[in-house]
């Protein structure tokens, strides 16, 4: 068993843990059960797969959508400007900067 990090093709980090197996029928395994990594053209097969599930929003839902992020947005702006002043107005006042002189 190779030393090393765990990432870079198998458990190589094991030796630290103690779970590693010691024997040479377990590391034979350990090499079956690994997964092969399938070639660039059918990965991109099985993208284009999943992009044609994927129930992409209406015109209207997404234009709905941003209406309401921006309206939210713009309320929360004028919340906080409010809160602000008031803070601002209160701690003038309590450390009496507020008195004009």
């Amino acid at each position: 068993m190779r030393l090393g990090w765990r990432g870079a093709g198998g458990p190589r980090a094991a030796n630290f843990s103690g779970w590693a197996p010691r024997d040479a029928a377990a590391e034979i395994r350990l090499e079956r059960n690994r997964q092969v990594m399938t070639n660039p053209f059918e990965f991109i097969q099985q993208v284009r797969s999943e992009a044609q599930r994927v129930i992409w929003p209406t015109r209207r839902e997404t234009l709905v959508t941003t209406g309401l992020v921006l309206l939210l947005v713009v309320f929360v702006a004028l919340f906080f400007l409010v809160v602000d002043e008031a803070l601002r107005t209160v701690v003038a006042l309590v450390l009496g900067f507020g008195r004009g002189g």
